[in-house]
């Protein structure tokens, strides 16, 4: 792609925001008009993908362009060492002003606050919907009002007050819809008289895997607690009746604090047409990975299912990408670095392990492009969730998983050991990932090629298959 120089780039990340949940990516119920500006302007990705479905990882991964075992952050509980090479600082030192506001998630204080920005606030550990505490250069600051419209202004603010004679980079992280998911007050009835479907997997039975999935503590039906669901249950409900209430109220509070972002990019795009300079800034608008819309009956995300690895990738530039373009190439967050590097015209930080996506935005498929990405989950067995720690790759038609037998004594996991195994799905004909064909020997040629697959890219990557024992 033949692209202006240094363009203005805007990116746009929510939390927890499920491509599923964009009228873009074909929701029936997700009303998502600013978002889909986006997409109209521009190019979707259908496989974009996380390298691990957990907000503190994929942010160290965008910002380093490296994978977990590299940046460092595998867990929740483990802080981002800013000392790393970032692409931030390398923008900030060709000319461009950068700032970011929002969620961060990566530690505070020294050695953990962003680097490489002229400005930044930033949320205070996971963040407050109301009233939300901001770690700022000068200390901690209480801001008034419903987090997403406080960042949405801050960044407008920031717009305000820049040199317009210089490019700039601007990192809008909303923490919304994480969960408990509170919706504005001005939302407070949004989807209340709306039909909202089931998913056909809500009622898995969670045969036909391994018992990674069966195990797991992230049911609709059963774990979602009173702060998600913030009223009492009728009394005389069925359990089919008490999962089906449960999960429509998950799923009204969940789409309200969309509404809330999906406002927020509306008025940073009608500002970039304001000012004329629409044309000349690269909008991005993504999420740190899925989530589970009641799929397979679940909320949250971690694991390397679909609805969990998928994110939204949405791109427009005018000058340069075709308007309502769609690219089906595989895509991981861990090639973001490069990529706004790419578009800003400066050298990518040393040692990145992603690729530019840049190539894509011509709507061609590259020759040489990559035929998998790798994912990997290293959180094992955590208190309230309960997923296995797992990795693996996904082809554009095919997934293998191997789940691990224990966490390895990382920091924020079980020390339990469980069986390990492995999935393989084919996503053609099975693309809910509800039956395994590992041990069918209709599979056996697939499933040895994804062996060398995955074996090969481990080994480019430079991650080893279990610490102290090599599978």
């Amino acid at each position: 792609m033949s692209t202006p120089t240094r363009p203005n780039i805007v990116f746009v990340m929510s939390d927890d925001h499920a491509a599923h949940a964009i009228g873009a990516y074909g929701s029936a119920v997700a009303s998502t008009p600013s978002i889909d500006r986006i997409a109209a302007g521009g190019m979707r990705f259908d496989s974009c993908f996380c390298a691990n479905a957990l907000c503190a990882p994929s942010r160290a991964s965008i910002l380093t362009g490296t994978y977990n075992h590299v940046n460092g952050v595998r867990t929740l509980s483990t802080e981002f060492d800013s000392s790393q090479p970032t692409f931030p600082p390398l923008l900030q030192q060709a000319g461009y002003q950068t700032a970011v506001f929002g969620k961060w998630h990566l530690g505070h204080g020294d050695g953990h606050d962003p680097v490489g920005f002229d400005d930044w606030s930033v949320l205070h550990e996971q963040g407050l919907y109301d009233d939300p505490v901001f770690h700022e250069p000068g200390g901690e600051v209480t801001r008034e009002g419903y987090v997403t419209d406080v960042i949405t202004d801050m960044a407008l603010e920031w717009l305000d007050r820049r040199d317009t004679d210089r490019p700039f980079c601007l990192l809008v992280h909303h923490k919304a819809p994480h969960r408990p998911f509170v919706p504005a007050a001005r939302h407070a009835d949004l989807y209340s008289d709306v039909e909202i479907p089931e998913p056909e997997t809500f009622w898995d039975d969670y045969s036909g895997r391994t018992g990674a999935a069966e195990a797991a503590r992230m049911r609709v039906a059963r774990d979602l607690r009173h702060v998600d669901l913030k009223e009492e249950e009728p009394a005389g409900l069925s359990d089919r009746e008490s999962a089906s209430w449960r999960y429509r109220r998950y799923m009204q509070d969940y789409l309200r604090c969309v509404a809330a972002v999906d406002e927020g990019v509306g008025r940073l795009l009608d500002r970039l047409q304001e000012e004329g300079i629409g044309e000349d800034t690269v909008v991005v608008y993504t999420s740190d990975q899925g989530f589970f819309l009641g799929d397979h009956g679940w909320y949250d995300k971690r694991f390397m299912y679909e609805e969990s690895l998928r994110m939204p990738l949405l791109i427009s530039y005018p000058r340069a990408v075709q308007e309502g373009s769609v690219q089906t190439g595989l895509v991981s967050n861990v090639d973001f670095c490069q990529t706004i590097c790419d578009l800003a015209g400066v050298e990518p930080p040393d040692g990145v392990q992603g690729r530019s996506i840049v190539p894509l935005l011509d709507g061609e498929m590259p020759g040489g492009w990559r035929d998998a990405v790798y994912y990997r989950y290293w959180e094992h067995d955590d208190a309230q969730h309960g997923v296995w720690a797992h990795y693996g790759i996904r082809t554009a038609t095919h997934k293998l998983i191997r789940y691990l037998p224990q966490g390895f004594g990382l920091p924020g996991t079980s020390e339990a050991s469980y069986p390990e195994g492995w999935e393989l799905f084919d996503l053609v004909e099975d693309p809910q990932e509800l039956r395994s064909r590992y041990d069918d020997p209709d599979y056996r040629d697939i499933r040895d090629q994804l062996h060398a697959q995955l074996e090969e890219l481990m080994a480019t990557v430079g991650d080893v298959a279990d610490p102290g024992r090599l599978a």
